[in-house]
């Protein structure tokens, strides 16, 4: 193998010490030290500061205006279903809604979803056991069987539905829609 000469190494390390100083002279050029900063504290305080300011300000009020909006259609369409009694009623929330439905007319619970037959006769649809629990008397109830008056029902898994003979008022608490 060839040893490098010296001269080509000497030239080499001259060079690259040349570069740095030059970077280095040309930093200190450009400004920036405490009396004279690159970038101005009046600049920031009166151009960059509020400049980022308004920009985040405007995009909260668009934001702000985009929640306002979805919150207030998000209580008319409560405010509907919840006193809707025809065939696309559907609800959910923390107090019992009354619904009344007529005859052939399908009610599909969600899960945790609470019924209490008041008037007329209400059948229980489901592919697997119990289809509900009466947590009334404490035990469940299968697929096919009617709902007692006054007994509370809770659908413990989803897409159970009751199915309406003749007018049929329930109270109903929870995710339900009526089909």
């Amino acid at each position: 193998m060839k040893k490098p000469n010296k001269r080509w190494t000497v030239c080499l390390g001259a060079l690259a010490l040349a570069a740095a100083l030059l970077g280095t002279v040309a930093s200190l050029a450009a400004g920036g030290d405490q009396s004279d900063p690159l970038v101005t504290l009046s600049y920031l305080n009166q151009t960059a500061i509020p400049k980022v300011v308004e920009q985040v300000e405007e995009k909260t009020a668009v934001r702000q205006r985009e929640l306002e909006q979805t919150f207030t259609n998000q209580i008319n369409q409560y405010k509907q279903t919840a006193g809707q009694t025809g065939p696309a009623g559907s609800g959910g929330g923390a107090s019992y809604t009354l619904v009344t439905m007529s005859s052939g007319q399908v009610m599909r619970l969600e899960l945790g979803c609470e019924v209490l037959l008041r008037v007329g006769t209400l059948t229980v649809r489901a592919d697997s056991s119990p289809a509900l629990v009466d947590v009334t008397s404490g035990g469940t109830v299968n697929s096919g069987a009617s709902l007692a008056k006054n007994h509370l029902y809770m659908a413990t898994i989803a897409d159970r539905t009751l199915t309406a003979s003749g007018t049929v008022k329930v109270l109903v608490r929870g995710g339900y829609s009526v089909l």
